[in-house]
């Protein structure tokens, strides 16, 4: 009975859906030819045209959190290529020494060193306030962080959560309170704040990850409003996977690049974009992602996340 009431239907609107179905194929195809054309234009085009800033003219130093591993090291080494001194902080000092000795020998640049514990109190703002002064700092890049060792409930998560949510929220908050002013007052700079794709769309089992993580990202957007007429720039970069220590992906590949491709791509968006995913294949995973189905995606994001944290229990138990 209802088939046929949907065929007699379909029968007498037959003109009228043709009609729906083409602008709604319409309106994909334009979509996506935008899509392509933003990605051309800022990923091929404004790299081969010379659009980014060029951060040497904003200040001879440059400061980066997290900077002796992954993609805060590769922001540091590049950087440091276009000829600008580098302050490297981070945790251990026998990394960071070795980190600046690389950058000198290789790059021919000023470095500083600032060994803190981001996982300390407010003091060690003080320590790298007094490292800072008289320095013409012309970037920071907000990159310190910290994940889950594998995905988990909440109500599983022990107290290592207050330190995750302090770590990619407080420093990133206070190093740029830091350096803003002396920005302000040259009236330029550039704020670089790391954050993640999984602050774009709610990841489940890392949900205190992926919230603060939305933290960083409209800490962004909303500075960049406030300081867009100043001369400063702020970008939001949110990345997909890096192979890097944090993600626990070791090779690299078309959709997971290398820590130095990925900042080498992402630095030329720089004056381009002030939100983006930092290189053309996490951008196209990004349109992919949307065209899901909310209902869809959050079931997805959810089974992966539950095979992902079944493996981890299953590798950890047998190490046991």
């Amino acid at each position: 009975m209802a088939s046929s009431v949907i065929r007699s239907y379909v029968a007498k609107n037959v003109d009228s859906l043709a009609i729906v179905g083409a602008v709604a194929v319409a309106y994909c195809g334009l979509k996506l030819l935008r899509s392509i054309w933003r990605g051309f234009s800022v990923f091929i085009l404004a790299r081969a045209l010379g659009l980014s800033v060029n951060l040497k003219r904003l200040g001879s130093w440059a400061v980066i959190t997290g900077s002796t591993d992954g993609i805060g090291k590769a922001y540091a080494f590049e950087i440091a290529r276009m000829g600008i001194n580098v302050v490297l902080v981070s945790r251990s000092a026998e990394k960071l020494a070795d980190t600046a000795a690389e950058i000198e020998k290789k790059h021919n640049v000023k470095t500083k060193t600032v060994a803190v514990d981001f996982t300390a109190g407010p003091e060690i703002f003080d320590v790298i306030r007094e490292q800072l002064e008289d320095l013409e700092i012309g970037v920071l890049v907000n990159n310190v962080g910290m994940a889950y060792s594998h995905p988990e409930y909440f109500n599983l998560l022990d107290d290592k959560v207050r330190v995750i949510v302090s770590v990619l929220s407080c420093p990133l908050t206070l190093m740029t309170r830091l350096v803003l002013p002396g920005m302000t007052e040259r009236q330029k700079g550039v704020i670089i704040n790391v954050a993640s794709a999984s602050g774009v769309n709610p990841v489940p089992l890392l949900t205190v990850y992926s919230a603060t993580k939305a933290y960083v990202d409209f800490f962004s957007r909303a500075l960049q409003t406030e300081y867009r007429t100043k001369g400063i720039i702020i970008q939001s970069v949110r990345p997909f996977f890096v192979s890097t220590k944090l993600s626990k992906i070791r090779r690299a590949n078309l959709f997971v690049p290398t820590p130095t491709s990925y900042v080498r791509s992402a630095l030329a968006t720089i004056g381009v974009e002030t939100n983006t995913f930092g290189c053309m294949s996490h951008a196209f995973q990004n349109w992919l992602y949307d065209l899901v189905p909310k209902p869809i995606y959050d079931r997805l994001s959810l089974s992966m996340m539950v095979a992902t944290r079944k493996k981890a229990l299953k590798r950890a138990a047998k190490q046991d």
